[in-house]
């Protein structure tokens, strides 16, 4: 937590992450044009922010991607914001506020002390996802194959969500579920907001996971949506309370308190 607090201290790192919150996604030449700082500067700034767990990273083809992660700010939260009223902790709220899912994707890095092999089982098996999610997922795993979420005593199946990559104990990758009138429905969401998601491009999520000594790096990286997405705001505001759930359960037997 001191790296966080320490990479957040310098200004030009602030604008670096002010930039990623304008735009996520963006190579190392991009940032560097878009705030005039030499590349040597900017690469180094990034590895600040990089190692404070602030930014991560993905490839596309030869480039290298730069995006915001909030897993920081989230322990940051865990750990004081619930034991005082908001309003002794602005400058934490203002935190959060600047570091926002930006539009078009949502990615997270956690570290969790555990092995590949559990994290697997853990984000696939429904004695385990039930337990940190609330979600079961009836499905083989193989490339191609469906995916039935079991979720609040629904069946949510349909030919579009199947597995579009997996590689046990290293990346996973399938589309989202279907918004149906039932889940709607049993969630309390109204029939403009169901008309609104449907409309939408179904969008995919992508776990990576990378063994780090005695800790796992997982990035969660969940794309393909349309510009000003309502699903995008929804799950950005979900994911980190599940992966929270998912990190404390490997960790110490038990999920979150609900």
């Amino acid at each position: 937590m001191d790296e966080v607090f320490k990479a957040l201290a310098d200004p030009s790192r602030r604008h670096l992450l002010d930039s990623l919150n304008r735009q996520n996604g963006q190579t190392l030449r991009e940032l560097c044009s878009g705030l005039g700082m030499a590349r040597q500067s900017v690469s180094k700034h990034l590895a600040v922010l990089e190692a404070a767990g602030l930014v991560t990273t993905t490839r596309r083809g030869r480039e290298k991607l730069h995006h915001l992660n909030v897993e920081p700010v989230n322990a940051i939260a865990d750990r004081w914001i619930s034991r005082y009223h908001r309003g002794r902790v602005q400058a934490l709220a203002d935190l959060k506020t600047a570091l926002e899912v930006p539009p078009m994707s949502f990615v997270y890095t956690t570290y969790i002390a555990t092995t590949p092999e559990k994290l697997w089982q853990a984000i696939t098996e429904p004695a385990f996802t039930s337990r940190y999610w609330g979600v079961e997922f009836e499905s083989d795993w193989q490339v191609g194959s469906p995916i039935t979420w079991k979720v609040g005593g629904l069946d949510i199946s349909d030919p579009a969500q199947v597995v579009l990559e997996s590689v046990p104990g290293l990346r996973l990758s399938y589309t989202w579920h279907t918004f149906t009138p039932e889940f709607a429905a049993k969630h309390g969401f109204s029939e403009d907001w169901l008309k609104t998601v449907t409309a939408e491009s179904r969008s995919k999520v992508t776990f990576d996971l990378e063994a780090t000594g005695e800790l796992v790096k997982l990035t969660v990286t969940h794309d393909d949506f349309d510009e000003g997405s309502t699903v995008l705001e929804n799950v950005s505001q979900g994911w980190p309370a599940i992966l929270s759930n998912l990190k404390t359960y490997l960790e110490t037997g038990s999920p979150l308190p609900s």
